[in-house]
């Protein structure tokens, strides 16, 4: 994960149950908190999961 960061919105490869694919990262460690965008659901992953299922990193205003 080169350039990813906290606050910085990744697209997911898979998209959610509510059908939103774009999660906001709010805690940055060994484990991510992502935040989804449409639904305001937090969960948390394993850094190396969210490295294999990020699609693409998507700045901040988008």
């Amino acid at each position: 994960m080169k350039d990813i960061k906290l606050g910085d919105v990744i697209e997911l490869k898979k998209g959610h149950a509510c059908g939103a694919n774009k999660w906001e990262i709010i805690r940055f460690g060994a484990d991510l908190k992502l935040k989804c965008l449409n639904c305001e659901r937090v969960v948390m992953l394993p850094r190396i999961d969210v490295r294999k299922r990020t699609k693409k990193i998507l700045n901040r205003d988008e």
